[in-house]
């Protein structure tokens, strides 16, 4: 075996290896594995078969695994059960009686046994929560950030049909990581005051968190998405709205001549002498309605056909009314594909109603999930978009409130780059799903009418639209002291989705080739029932608010074993696809892991020399023979964080946080790595 290959398989196993072990001093008999997130924290602990751990001992396991003290506390949030038989107890975090915003940790059992957890936890010493500022003022300056003229809750008919109210305020704690000017990264947590603002004038939803002690707005997370503003659409008759709840049980399958789709089956009820878009079979039922190019819901009203047979003689018009017929189909079959293929029961799992309104204002240029309804806009045609009901952009936005309901990924920076990616993974499952024949890794490409432009995006070739394939490589948006707003797209949350979109081709489809890291890579897929399957599971179950892309690796992996089995294909291929777009190391087995403790040779031990080892500002190294020869740095989870070349000398590694770290120097012929500590 040649030295070259050592090397490589002794940074992949040196990294395993710390995934698995780094906190080992400090783990109970009863943990197998401890993975940590990039701060420290156990984001993920599986328990061994000797593990006398039970379901019950949540509080327990919460005190000697996370150190969890007297004043803080996990309250348990929601329980669920799926397909394996697996148990899921989701706990938040509470400080003082505060609770602690984006921490929840997870419990997962089996017949009673405590199986594995997973979750976000911060350590809360010296935390402030006594506000200065009371809720009202605090409210006074969230309306002054905002700056709108009118919002939702002047009108209490549209805020009721809409499920909102006016926010009453929540005092939270919000975690904040702040950057100096050398990169050096500090967590600390904040008290705010949380409101969920939603404005109509002009237009936007969201939380708004404003410190409670100096009223600086801290965050803002949007719940509103605009899906294109960042992104590489005989006339019937109508009558008055009607809600499902009154109507009557005739329900029927029709035929409707799409504007995206072809003719496709769909369900509609009676309601007098005429048919409406309204199916009563599916959950609480999928209501389509007609804003009219207004912008008021209370004024919406059914689209009506007399014969139940939606012709595009009578649809497809300047209105472009048959738009409406994808937006209800596409909702119908996003409930179809998420209760057929995940066993969920709608959106949030328990059977809520899949309302939509088409023609919302005039040539709007965008569709968006409000929290409650689906919103579509007609587009502006030519320069923009036509009407926004393909089917691919309806289980996008769908796919938001699934998230909503699961992960609630933060929609800033990492975590929300990943639920972009995760919506538009839903929209090309679905597509799949009700139209095979159509062009499932593109996103968008129904209703783009832009020049210059295919799609919204192409999760096959990201970069054809912009996007990087690889983290951290061309189009990357960088994270290095970004601060989220809505002029820089939230930190790239649109355009950063590129790199889970590409993941997940590959996983599904496979593909050879070398990402912008020069990390060369061969990948099987596995198809993209199995894909889905994967990515559902690490969604629903393993990721948290704040997860990043590191994260997302370890519960990828984690949801393909508990599927698949340990050393499996599809945990190989799902481990390698990650390496493909740049996130962690390639898999590398048990066998090669002990081969790789053991094994040593002559160019291995004499290669170069690494010191002082630990060390706390500059690492010394001393190459053989003094030829210049290439070098990484890789963190614990396997990213690289620092190149260069070197014959010998001092480099400097005073930016690099409290850890264990990886040296892989390469002078051509030979690849050799190992490990230090920064203290």
């Amino acid at each position: 075996m040649t030295t070259k290959l050592l090397g490589k398989i002794a940074v992949l196993a040196s990294v395993s290896i710390f995934a698995f072990e780094a906190n080992a001093q400090d783990a109970n008999k009863n943990v197998k594995q401890k993975f940590t997130d990039e701060r420290g924290k156990p984001s993920l602990i599986t328990f061994n078969e000797k593990s006398t751990y039970k379901s019950t001992d949540s509080q327990t396991a919460f005190v000697e695994l996370l150190g969890l003290k007297n004043n803080s506390n996990f309250s348990k949030t929601k329980s669920e059960t799926d397909k394996l038989g697996i148990s899921h107890e989701k706990f938040q975090l509470f400080h003082q009686g505060v609770k602690v915003e984006f921490s929840t940790y997870t419990l997962h059992s089996k017949s009673g046994k405590l199986e594995s957890m997973s979750g976000e936890f911060y350590q809360l010493d010296n935390v402030n929560t006594r506000p200065s500022l009371s809720k009202e003022q605090a409210f006074n300056r969230a309306l002054q950030q905002i700056g709108a003229s009118k919002y939702l809750w002047d009108s209490p008919a549209e805020a009721k049909i809409n499920d909102y109210q006016k926010p009453a305020g929540e005092l939270v704690l919000l975690p904040l990581t702040d950057e100096d000017n050398n990169g050096k990264k500090t967590e600390q947590l904040r008290l705010a005051y949380k409101f969920d603002i939603y404005a109509t004038s002009p237009l936007s939803r969201g939380d708004i968190y404003v410190d409670a002690v100096t009223g600086v707005t801290l965050l803002y997370n949007a719940t509103i998405k605009h899906l294109g503003e960042f992104s590489n659409g005989s006339k019937p008759s109508v009558d008055k709205k009607i809600e499902n709840k009154t109507l009557a049980t005739a329900f029927v399958a029709a035929n409707a001549d799409t504007r995206y789709s072809g003719t496709q089956s769909i369900q509609t009820s009676l309601s007098g002498a005429s048919y409406i878009l309204s199916d009563a079979t599916r959950g609480s039922g999928v209501m389509t309605y007609n804003m009219k190019k207004g912008t008021s819901y209370t004024a919406a009203v059914n689209f009506t056909d007399v014969d139940n047979n939606w012709t595009a003689a009578e649809y497809n018009n300047v209105n472009k009314d048959n738009g409406a017929l994808d937006a209800h189909w596409g909702a119908e079959k996003t409930y179809d594909y998420f209760s057929l293929i995940h066993g969920r029961n709608s959106y949030n799992n328990a059977g809520a109603a899949i309302k939509s309104y088409v023609h919302y204002s005039s040539a709007y240029n965008n569709a968006y999930w409000n929290g409650s309804v689906m919103t579509y806009g007609d587009g502006s045609g030519t320069g923009g978009f036509d009407i926004l009901t393909s089917i691919d952009v309806a289980g996008h936005e769908i796919g938001h409130a699934v998230c909503t309901n699961t992960a609630n990924l933060a929609y800033q920076k990492e975590s929300g780059a990943m639920n972009e990616a995760l919506s538009d993974i839903w929209g090309a499952c679905i597509e799949y799903f009700a139209a095979p024949n159509k062009q499932r890794w593109l996103i968008g490409e129904d209703i783009e009418r832009r020049a210059g432009h295919l799609s919204l995006r192409s999760m096959s070739n990201p970069k054809s639209e912009g996007q990087p394939d690889t983290y951290g490589g061309t189009n990357w948006t960088s994270q290095t002291k970004c601060r989220p707003t809505s002029n820089n797209d939230q930190c790239g949350v649109h355009n950063n989705s590129g790199v889970l979109n590409h993941w997940f081709y590959i996983l599904t489809e496979g593909k050879t080739g070398t990402n912008d890291l020069g990390s060369s890579y061969s990948i099987t897929g596995i198809g993209i029932d199995k894909a889905a399957k994967i990515t559902y599971r690490m969604e629903s179950v393993y990721m948290t608010s704040s997860s990043t892309y590191a994260n997302a690796r370890t519960y990828g992996i984690q949801a393909a074993t508990d599927l698949y089995g340990a050393g499996s294909l599809e945990v190989i291929a799902t481990t390698n696809a990650f390496y493909a777009v740049g996130v962690g190391t390639a898999y590398v087995s048990t066998a090669k892991i002990a081969f790789a403790k053991t094994a040593t040779t002559a160019t291995a031990t004499e290669a170069f020399v690494l010191y002082p080892n630990p060390t706390s500002e500059v690492l010394n190294v001393s190459v053989k023979e003094n030829k210049v020869s290439s070098y990484k740095i890789f963190n614990s989870l396997g990213f690289q964080i620092q190149t260069g070349k070197t014959s010998g000398g001092e480099i400097n590694v005073s930016n690099l946080s409290k850890g264990i770290y990886f040296f892989e120097l390469n002078n051509g012929q030979d690849t050799v790595v190992k490990s230090f500590i920064k203290k």
